[in-house]
């Protein structure tokens, strides 16, 4: 139990240092070249469409599976 509890405060330390280092270098450079707005609508459009496709194929060859089967 001793372990786990030391492996446990050993992560906590780790992740509130990155935390606290990635805050300070956020206040030292306010722009790090994050990804922008846009790049973010373009890949979730681009997610949808992919997934809007694949279903409607899904779809389609779902319902024309009986015909399909002799092909």
């Amino acid at each position: 139990m001793r372990y786990t509890a030391a492996r446990t405060r050993r992560a906590v330390f780790w992740l509130t240092t990155r935390w606290r280092a990635g805050l300070e270098e956020a206040t030292r450079r306010p722009d790090r070249g994050d990804i922008s707005l846009t790049t973010v609508i373009i890949w979730v459009a681009a997610v949808t469409g992919a997934l809007v496709i694949a279903g409607t194929i899904a779809v389609v060859i779902n319902r024309y599976n009986g015909t399909l089967n002799g092909i």
